[in-house]
């Protein structure tokens, strides 16, 4: 195996590590349930940090929500990053669909070593980047132009004229929420995430633009409060 594909290995596993691994039956409603709870705590710690917060416009603008915790970034040369998370979308009168889940990869080239964990939220502006990655995963930055958040008080004024990216980005560690640009990640349905939430297959085209969910899981309307 050449060099730079066993770091490579070595990388995405050490992200990975036992999320990589399906969860057992027995404990995979749990694993998910924990998933929205803390996709739950992110978004309301975002929104509301004193001075940082995301412009109103912004989040009375976009068309879909995906909150990510726990985004695991690390790097022995080469750089990858690993991370499960949620979406949401609303319709035309502003109700937000039950949850979708979602998964974000990526990997970077250059002199790097060490690890991180992120809190990363995915504001989408538009239908087109989320039924863009409907269909297949697709790279930010690519398919669907990213740019990192404003942030604080003074981003309102900047953000009254016009919003041009489609997705803007934000991210947590070790400490405040900042604006970054996420280029280069992947994102993609969780497909089997669904199925077991749910208990039945459905996909995520039916729970984010259908609304047609098989059952309501505890735990996922305290998730879509925070958003409204």
């Amino acid at each position: 195996m050449p060099a730079h594909r066993a770091i490579t290995a070595i990388a995405i596993a050490a992200l990975c590590g036992a999320g990589a691994v399906a969860p057992r039956p027995a404990h995979a409603a749990d694993d998910l349930q924990r998933r929205v709870a803390d996709a739950r705590e992110v978004y309301q710690e975002l929104i509301n940090t004193p001075d940082r917060n995301v412009p109103r416009q912004l989040r009375e603008g976009c068309k879909c929500v995906a909150v990510l915790p726990h985004v695991v970034k690390g790097a022995i040369g080469f750089g990858a990053r690993f991370g499960r998370g949620v979406i949401c979308c609303r319709d035309a009168g502003g109700g937000w669909s039950p949850v979708a889940f979602v998964q974000l990869t990526g990997g970077s080239w250059g002199l790097q070593i060490g690890a991180e964990s992120a809190d990363v939220v995915l504001f989408f502006m538009t239908d087109r980047g989320v039924r863009s990655l409907l269909g297949s995963k697709f790279t930010l930055g690519a398919k669907a132009g990213v740019a990192a958040g404003p942030v604080g008080r003074t981003a309102e004024a900047a953000t009254d004229v016009k919003l041009n990216a489609e997705i803007y980005s934000y991210a947590r560690t070790k400490g405040l929420f900042a604006g970054v640009s996420l280029e280069g990640a992947r994102i993609a349905v969780d497909d089997k995430g669904d199925e077991r939430y749910y208990g039945a297959p459905v996909t995520a085209k039916q729970i984010l633009f259908d609304r047609s969910v098989p059952k309501r899981p505890e735990g996922m309307d305290a998730f879509l409060d925070a958003l409204r």
